[in-house]
């Protein structure tokens, strides 16, 4: 049984969006099978988020269906541009009516992992700041629901957590993300969201006592990276 991270599948078998028009995602579906296919059937994988072009449940049942299909558990959290996303309890209601049993939803709440805590939401990142107060309400929610996840994680003898967006990227860093982390003594953030020549600037690596992971899927050649044993 082990752990494992992956972030913005971006599948599009249900919508027209197809990624293989962009560098480096030629036969990504296929990549992506081949990509899970390490895992066994008790292992966990933390999809961090974008993980259907989808623009409801249903127009992202076919990407849903294809995931569930790989080796291991899923568990999902939200991207910026997961458009299917609603509530839980719909999500949920969704997934068990299609019979999509082993993914689960990440959203104000923890999973154990063998005593260690997978604690996570989408996060907030600077390219979506516009100077206003709507920005401020969407990080301060954001940071909320962090929190309420780490508190879930009650007396976990570790919390690890799993954004879409980077705390750090460049010169950026999130310092409201960040605190809420170093308040519950996380020590390692594992993140999506950068692509291509992004890759480049993705801070990896020890930063500030947490160990950062990007996990985008294209950087990390589509396979689901280990997170722990």
């Amino acid at each position: 049984m082990a752990l494992y991270a992956i972030g913005d599948l971006h599948l599009s078998i249900g919508s027209d969006k197809p990624m293989d028009v962009f560098s480096g995602w030629d036969n990504y579906i296929d990549r992506l099978r081949d990509g899970f296919s390490k895992l066994g059937p008790e292992d966990v994988c933390v999809i961090c988020g974008d993980v259907s072009w989808g623009m409801s449940l249903q127009e992202s049942l076919e990407d849903f269906r294809f995931i569930a299909s790989l080796p291991g558990r899923k568990i999902v959290l939200k991207g910026n541009h997961d458009y299917w996303w609603n509530t839980v309890s719909k999500m949920r209601a969704f997934f068990r009516g299609n019979g999509l049993d082993n993914i689960e939803i990440l959203n104000n709440n923890s999973f154990d992992y063998q005593g260690a805590a997978v604690c996570g939401t989408r996060g907030w990142f600077f390219e979506e700041e516009t100077g206003s107060g709507h920005d401020r309400k969407i990080l301060n929610r954001e940071t909320l629901r962090l929190e309420a996840s780490l508190a879930a994680a009650g007396d976990a003898r570790e919390k690890i957590v799993f954004l879409h967006y980077p705390p750090v990227y460049k010169n950026y860093v999130c310092p409201e993300i960040i605190q809420v982390m170093k308040k519950y003594g996380v020590t390692s953030c594992w993140y999506g969201h950068i692509h291509s020549h992004g890759h480049r600037s993705a801070i990896t690596g020890l930063y500030d006592g947490i160990d950062y992971h990007l996990v985008s899927a294209d950087y990390v050649g589509f396979a689901p990276v280990m997170v722990r044993p």
